[in-house]
């Protein structure tokens, strides 16, 4: 079992910050290393609308490369617009996973759009930076990465890595939608695309990561590292029904691989769970695990999936 010390919550949202479309929610950190900051994407929303609906938004801080509780900077707007009326993304660009190209920075999104017979359809989008990753140009106005006979919807949590110079992109595809409770829940899984390009995509076109705790278990962050001459991935688990409480909450599992392609599950190895009380009690998801001068870290999301911010972790031992 691998053992993560467990550091505190790093950021919280709120009117503190003087931004209004970060009033609630950090979501699904992903780093960038720089000389003496390490910037983390997150996804933060405006308040509710008159009807209850939300959109989202993108946008990053910067951290003290030698206390990663010291913020430093919070961007003054987010690193992307929304679309245009009838684009995938018009209400949402939430998560968002960054890599360097060179001098650029190239970033994968999901954009959300709204519907009538389900709450939300998703797929994933493009966007590449030439400021350091300040502010990014969408690819186009379409996805990068969109619906396919055998992934019909729900194209989501794109996590970007670049192995032997190639792009690789885990992502989340939608298997089927079920009504619990007269609301309908969305079930998905892990999945692979690989570029040569980082536009043109080869998708795999099977499921990663065989289900544990039911058929329909719903998995998500896919997030790949590599060290000791396998691959890790860390992702997050939860059971269809009843998962916005503690019982059958989010919770973070392990796989390995020694090619990508084929995985092994082990969630007894993972090595980190919920608190016993505090805003990680209820869940915990959405894990991004990154290195800083010779130390690993997971950053990660606690209650309500990011409702009160992100947490920082830090791994005892090495990964093997």
């Amino acid at each position: 079992m691998f053992k993560w010390k467990k550091l505190g919550k790093v950021f919280s949202p709120g009117p503190q910050h003087g931004r209004e479309w970060l009033n609630e929610f950090a979501q699904a950190p992903a780093t960038l290393l720089f000389d003496d900051v390490v910037r983390v994407y997150f996804s933060c929303r405006p308040k509710a609308d008159a009807k209850g609906q939300y959109v989202s938004y993108s946008a990053f801080l910067d951290l003290d490369r030698r206390d990663l509780f010291k913020v430093l900077n919070v961007s003054a707007t987010p690193i992307l617009p929304l679309g245009p009326l009838g684009a995938f993304d018009e209400f949402g660009i939430y998560p968002v996973s960054v890599a360097r190209d060179g001098a650029a920075v190239r970033a994968y999104y999901a954009g959300w759009t709204r519907c009538e017979s389900v709450p939300f359809n998703v797929a994933i989008g493009g966007a590449i930076s030439h400021d350091n990753g300040e502010t990014f140009t969408k690819l186009g106005i379409g996805p990068v990465l969109g619906y396919s006979p055998n992934e019909p919807f729900v194209m989501s949590g794109p996590k970007i890595r670049r192995f032997n110079d190639r792009w690789y992109l885990w992502y989340i595809a939608g298997r089927k939608w079920k009504v619990v409770d007269g609301r309908a829940e969305p079930v998905y899984k892990i999945r692979m695309a690989t570029s040569d390009d980082g536009v043109t995509w080869h998708k795999e076109d099977r499921d990663l990561i065989e289900s544990r705790i039911e058929d329909d278990e719903a998995q998500a962050s896919p997030d790949v590292f590599f060290a000791n001459g396998k691959y890790h991935m860390f992702f997050c688990y939860r059971y269809s029904a009843g998962y916005r409480g503690k019982t059958f909450g989010y919770r973070i599992g392990y796989a390995s691989s020694p090619d990508l392609l084929h995985w092994t599950r082990d969630d007894d190895k993972a090595g980190i769970d919920i608190s016993e009380t505090g805003w990680d009690s209820e869940m915990i998801s959405y894990p991004h695990v990154f290195e800083v001068d010779g130390q690993i870290y997971m950053a990660y999301l606690g209650n309500q999936v990011g409702r009160e911010g992100f947490g920082l972790a830090v791994l005892d031992g090495k990964l093997e």
